[in-house]
């Protein structure tokens, strides 16, 4: 399967997406074919064996809109897309104080008996026509794309509501304006519409003008993270490529490799990722991990494309470029959960797609009734009620309901260090009633450290040490790294180790000098089970006839540990520890972190199964891990949690990182995730009460009682005003 995403020019509405999906999906070999209408994109999973991306711009063109790809620079995405953002914007504004003149002039013109002030001139009907003309068919241009899909393809969208109502007002007030005598031979008064017909347009792009304000706004965390890209770097190279005399070269960043060394000064962003070399300095990476803290590098450490070298100078080989930076991983990521599709967004996208035809037949039925039973001018009266209920139908807040609020949500949790893999993740994740938190890298640093060798035998500790520390040196189990440094520490050489075997989540064996040893669980002992009572790991250093020692671990508890466990259990959340330590070691560490449900013993390929096990009680799980061996179980959760400082497999397989692991950030992700899902179901209600609630009202029901109608400027306005209500909700979610 490939999946690509397309970026679509002049889609307007809800309902256009339905009609572009329906396009995409009729395809053969096309598994999804995904609209969102806030990032104006098309998400698209086909066989590429099967069908050609060629057979997507077409199916797409022959419903009135066009496709344009995503183009791909160094590996890293250009976003031209809002550059053209801008441009749509600053056309919109262009047309909008254009047709506001002319309308403002139409409307005046059209009342003379309200504007005593205004020119005998400007209320003359043929000046008028001239005037409305271009505001009907330039500034209003963009709607007539759902005419097209009505004749052509027999479907409708908000743009064909919009064309036909205006469009109705204005070819009346034409006929009106050409043949006056036909009305009044008739007995009708020849009234004209052309104001109902301008200022709808302009209030209509009115809304859209300010929705396009507005969208940028809430794609600013994208375009920050684009911005925080060197351009270049200064790289360490030898021959043809280095100018006599010279440390270095000044290189453009897409012409940096993999191996280059590169150097970095104090106040210069860091180019690519990479690993350091030579020197130390203090990183700013804020901007990847919302930590505000510097972070103290040496030789070895990893780091991170586009963060800020704060003091030192120092040279560091480039291990990531292009797409694969972390950076460009971010943006990427952010990105697709901004393109994807909650499933609370399918109920929007149901109703829109009934919404139009209902509207349409629910306008055409009122324009009936008022031409047989309305009071005189019938015709006039029916034509204005007509086109009022088409206008203030239109769903357009219905359909940027969701996906305004997905857009600003993911894009300001990424700048807080919290990265969301797609929609349905944010949207389930505040169904979550049940975490499970794995142990080690998760609740404490990851880091353990030796603090206890006891003998068994005759030998001394230092020799337990070196056989343990001989045994652990093929491991990259974190227990096994505490007893290799322990040993450096000691200043004890290491023995070779022959057939050498890890067990997984038992211990590690193999033959030292001929004779066979074992590290790992074993059966208990009394000076055992006293080092596992104050939460640390034992392990028991063993030969084929005899037990030789206890080698105790500590791994201590993150500093946040207790007040972020404290958070989720008052948001009534049932917490887990799971852990391969035994049964006595966990409930230490419990204890300590305020744990009552624990894992024990559990192996690798056990700790799927143990979520499983709470699903089936009917449980929605988190799963929080960061080792290779959390991936499984991190797959199988309704949400898997990768911390950050994790393994790049672990981040694959969840459905939101962490960009550093503070756990403190698990609680912030659910409630964003609560906030994000309260705000969209508000957006929907009031989306649809809004066109619900005032349909009846344009259509007349209240003039027989109360003498009361719904003028077709006031749908206009009323429409553009819910549409930015909805978009100023979801950006309440920057906060």
């Amino acid at each position: 399967m490939k999946k690509e995403i397309f970026r679509i020019k002049g889609m307007h509405c809800a309902s256009c997406a339905i009609t572009i999906e329906k396009a995409a999906s009729g395809l053969r070999g096309v598994k999804t074919a995904q609209v969102n209408f806030a990032t104006e994109t098309l998400s698209v999973e086909f066989d590429e064996k099967i069908i050609p991306e060629s057979s997507f711009f077409k199916a797409v063109e022959s419903v009135g809109y066009k496709l344009e790809k995503n183009p791909v620079t160094g590996g890293v995405e250009d976003h031209s897309s809002h550059t053209n953002h801008k441009e749509q914007v600053k056309s919109l504004k262009i047309k909008l104080i254009i047709g506001g003149i002319l309308a403002v002039i139409i409307f005046l013109g059209s009342f003379p008996e309200w504007f005593s002030f205004v020119p005998k001139f400007l209320n003359n009907n043929w000046f008028l026509l001239i005037l409305t003309t271009p505001v009907q068919f330039w500034v209003g241009w963009q709607f007539y794309s759902g005419l097209k899909l009505l004749i052509k393809y027999h479907t409708a969208d908000m743009n064909t509501l919009i064309a036909i109502g205006t469009l109705s007002a204005y070819f009346y007030s034409l006929v009106v304006t050409v043949f006056p005598i036909f009305f009044i031979k008739g007995g009708i008064i020849p009234t004209i519409y052309f104001d109902t017909s301008a200022v709808i347009i302009v209030l209509i792009l009115l809304g859209k003008y300010l929705e396009g304000l507005m969208k940028g706004r809430a794609g600013e965390a994208i375009k920050k993270l684009i911005g925080l890209q060197p351009k270049t770097a200064f790289v360490i190279r030898g021959g043809k490529d280095l100018p006599a005399g010279a440390a270095g070269i000044e290189i453009p960043i897409l012409e940096v490799r993999v191996g280059d060394l590169i150097i970095v000064r104090p106040g210069e962003k860091i180019p690519v990722d990479g690993e350091i070399t030579e020197g130390e300095s203090e990183i700013d990476e804020s901007m990847i991990t919302g930590e505000s803290m510097p972070v103290h590098k040496i030789k070895g450490s990893r780091v991170v494309g586009s963060t800020i070298n704060k003091f030192g100078t120092f040279t560091f080989k480039a291990t990531k470029i292009g797409k694969d930076t972390v950076l460009s991983q971010i943006i990427k990521m952010v990105e697709e959960a901004q393109n994807s599709k909650a499933p609370i967004q399918r109920l929007a996208d149901l109703v829109s797609s009934y919404f139009v035809p209902i509207v349409m037949g629910i306008a055409i039925l009122t324009f009936i009734i008022w031409i047989i039973f309305g009071p005189v001018p019938e015709f006039n009266f029916a034509l204005i009620n007509f086109v009022a209920v088409l206008i203030i139908a239109c769903p357009c807040a219905l359909g940027l309901a969701t996906p305004m609020a997905i857009m600003v949500s993911s894009g300001s949790s990424a700048k807080r260090g919290i990265l969301i893999k797609d929609a349905a993740s944010l949207e389930i994740a505040n169904k979550i009633n049940v975490i499970i938190l794995d142990k080690t890298g998760t609740l404490t640093e990851g880091k353990p450290r030796l603090t206890d060798i006891v003998t068994l035998s005759n030998r001394d500790k230092n020799e337990i040490l070196k056989i343990s520390a001989s045994l652990e040196q093929r491991s990259e189990h974190s227990l096994a790294q505490a007893v290799i440094k322990k040993a450096k520490e000691e200043n004890i050489n290491l023995l070779e180790v022959r057939n050498f075997q890890a067990v997984p989540g038992l211990g590690v064996k193999g033959e030292i000098e001929g004779k066979k040893y074992f590290l790992g669980k074993k059966e208990d002992f009394k000076q055992k089970e006293d080092l596992e009572n104050q939460g640390k790991t034992v392990m028991t250093l063993s030969s084929d006839d005899e037990n030789l020692g206890l080698i105790a671990v500590a791994d201590v508890l993150k500093k946040e540990s207790i007040e972020a466990i404290k958070k989720l259990s008052e948001k009534n959340i049932e917490i887990w520890m799971i852990t391969g330590d035994n049964k006595k070691t966990a409930e230490a560490i419990g204890r300590q972190v305020g744990i009552k449900n624990i894992m024990s013993d559990v192996l690798p390929d056990q700790k799927s199964q143990k979520v499983r096990e709470l699903q089936k009680q009917g449980k929605k799980v988190a799963m929080v891990g960061d080792g290779i061996n959390d991936a499984p179980a991190l797959t199988q959760a309704d949400i898997g949690i990768a911390m950050g400082e994790g393994t790049d497999i672990a981040m694959e397989s969840a459905n939101i990182t962490l960009m550093r692991g503070d756990l403190m950030l698990i609680s912030e992700t659910i409630e964003i995730s609560r906030k994000t899902i309260r705000i969209i179901k508000q957006n929907l209600f009031w989306a649809f009460f809004y066109n619900s609630a005032f349909i009846p009202i344009a259509a007349g029901v209240l003039y027989p009682f109360f003498g009361i109608l719904l003028s077709p400027i006031f749908a206009g306005a009323a429409m553009a005003f819910s549409s930015i209500s909805v978009v100023l909700n979801s950006l309440r979610l920057k906060k």
